[in-house]
């Protein structure tokens, strides 16, 4: 079978590229254009992965380019997005056109062409702070941010084309993925990067929230996993650890581990609105598990390690003195 990865020269995408390649699909990735020819994370991936990957350059907001990438594919996983939540409050217009005029270019050339599956990329920050927990996929949607509300936008529409066109859609839900390829825009990379600089006083901004974070492993093997499973078609699904924890316990875990002496800066640039900020978040995994046999198979301190390590070997690609949007 033959798949499409919208997003595939980005972190995740990255990943799932990689996973598919080597699971014998036949994979073509469609990267964002640019004039350096850069074809993101993926020009990072092992010679033998790359000589299987059929790689398509355009934009996602563009119809026409999103259609002549379908044209030959047997299913799509769409995760090209915007994804950093300050950087909607100052650009909300490019969310839109973006995360749902690109998801709309995804489904009207998947339903034209005939795709046997689709796959849209969604978030937990759809649900807003927990209302309950865990979190399960009949929670409600609130968009506390520009982000959120353009992902809850683009989540709407692939029900719809299921709905009202058959078409064959599964809308994937992944809680926080952090891992090796994950920029600092992220909070795990932010405060590796800062401690491995040799900042002792690390930036943070809101240390109360929760999180429940997927190792990126765990994150793409649920992406196979909802896949390889037709029980999945027309539904939603978190993928989730069912398990929280804190930004402070997070960041006083990663200062242990790097750097002792360092201390816990709350940065006021980094503060979201107080209405904006999502106060807590931990997933339901009971459907994916129920669906598809999928479990988490890292511990969080499994998925640190490799992260440091990653984010050591890689440093210089970090601008650990200014605040990544």
């Amino acid at each position: 079978m033959k798949v499409l990865v919208t997003g595939s020269d980005g972190f995740i995408g990255s990943h799932l590229t990689e996973e598919l390649v080597k699971k014998g699909y036949q994979v073509k990735a469609f990267v964002y254009y640019n004039s350096f020819n850069s074809w993101g994370w993926l020009d990072t991936l092992p010679k033998d992965i790359m000589e299987n990957v059929e790689v398509f350059q355009g934009d996602i907001r563009d119809p026409n380019g999103v259609e002549q990438a379908t044209k030959d594919v047997d299913a799509v996983f769409h995760l090209a997005a915007l994804i950093a939540i300050p950087f909607s409050y100052h650009s909300p217009d490019t969310y839109v056109d973006t995360n749902i005029k690109g998801t709309l270019n995804v489904l009207q050339a998947s339903r034209k062409l005939e795709a046997k599956r689709v796959l849209v990329t969604s978030t937990s920050e759809v649900y807003g702070t927990a209302q309950y927990v865990p979190i399960d996929e009949k929670h409600p949607f609130q968009g506390q941010s520009p982000y959120s509300a353009t992902k809850i936008g683009a989540d709407r529409l692939a029900e719809s084309f299921y709905r009202s066109f058959q078409l064959p859609v599964t809308i994937v839900r992944p809680f926080n993925t952090y891992g090796p390829r994950q920029s600092a825009r992220a909070v795990i990379p932010t405060i590796i990067t800062q401690l491995l600089a040799g900042r002792t006083e690390i930036k943070l901004g809101s240390l109360t929230p929760t999180r429940d974070f997927n190792y990126v492993k765990d994150t793409v093997n649920g992406f196979v996993s909802i896949f390889e499973s037709d029980k999945t078609i027309g539904e939603e699904i978190n993928i989730a650890t069912q398990k929280e924890i804190s930004i402070r316990r997070l960041a006083e875990e990663l200062i242990r581990q790097i750097n002792p002496n360092a201390q816990i800066v709350c940065d006021e640039e980094r503060l979201r609105p107080e209405k904006s900020e999502v106060n807590r978040l931990i997933g339901c995994n009971e459907k994916i598990m129920r669906l598809t046999g999928w479990k988490p198979r890292y511990t969080l301190e499994e998925g640190l390690k490799d992260t440091i390590l990653f984010c050591e070997k890689n440093l210089d690609k970090y601008k650990t003195d200014i605040y990544n949007l």
